[in-house]
């Protein structure tokens, strides 16, 4: 079974589509999905689909959405003499699992790059770093799940692969700047930091971009659009190391064009 759940959820077997057209029977497949190889116990299934107010009929009502999986599973299995439906979808130890293939779901592969290019990182293996970084954040085709209706849990997972997908996004920004793209890296900087006005890491890797690249007064109009953003919105000025950063664009400061100012 091939599954994506990094924009859009499709999941397919043999070519052939297993997504239900029905809300909550697409949230079992989302997270079942997420957590593929794994037991999702019922409870947590029920938490998802109807948060704190489950019906007394729950557990019948999860069965025949389970079923109702099982069915599009078996019409995808059709002439495939060596899996069965219940033996892709399990039902094991107080809940379910979906079997899949290592390497079929793409968040499983996201997390996967993103640690080895974390690695990367850490060990200044840069050109290793920014490699696996980019293929890890290439795999994204939009907000994670964006055509599922999320309930507590599913929100949890989701959060957490966004908040993995911009610390990825980070690092292999930062590889870049250590690899000299400077100029290659401010358009994409650029675009993030309007979508994130509020990101420090963000806008500092594109001061330190600008700096690099010949145009340090951009730099600083960078710095002064995030100071007024933040005093307007928040009521702060920006964080002692933006300002260190702002100081030393302002000085030409040499120290800037050898180290990276943003991790």
């Amino acid at each position: 079974m091939e599954i994506k759940v990094l924009g859009p959820l499709t999941a397919t077997e043999h070519g052939v589509s297993v997504v239900p057209t029905a809300g909550k029977p697409r949230q079992i497949l989302a997270l079942l999905a997420l957590r593929a190889d794994r037991v999702v116990t019922v409870p947590t299934l029920m938490e998802e689909i109807w948060g704190e107010r489950i019906p007394r009929s729950a557990m019948t009502t999860l069965q025949t959405y389970i079923l109702q999986l099982r069915r599009k599973l078996a019409t995808a299995l059709a002439g495939d003499p060596h899996r069965q439906a219940k033996e892709v979808l399990v039902t094991q130890h107080g809940g379910y699992r979906l079997q899949v293939r290592s390497g079929r779901v793409d968040a499983q592969e996201f997390v996967r790059l993103a640690a080895s290019g974390r690695a990367a990182h850490q060990a200044g293996d840069y050109r290793s770093a920014s490699e696996l970084l980019g293929r890890a954040t290439e795999l994204w085709h939009g907000p994670a799940l964006v055509d599922v209706r999320a309930g507590s849990v599913l929100e949890l997972e989701v959060l957490g692969l966004e908040e993995s997908r911009m610390a990825a996004l980070e690092r292999r920004i930062d590889a870049d700047l250590h690899l000299g793209r400077h100029r290659e890296t401010v358009p994409e900087l650029r675009v993030l930091v309007a979508r994130n006005p509020l990101h420090e890491n963000f806008c500092a890797h594109l001061m330190t971009a600008q700096h690099r690249a010949g145009s340090s007064w951009r730099a600083l109009e960078s710095y002064q659009r995030l100071r007024t953003t933040l005093i307007d919105e928040l009521g702060l000025e920006p964080s002692p190391r933006l300002q260190r950063l702002h100081q030393a664009v302002l000085t030409a400061d040499p120290a800037l064009d050898l180290e990276v100012t943003a991790g």
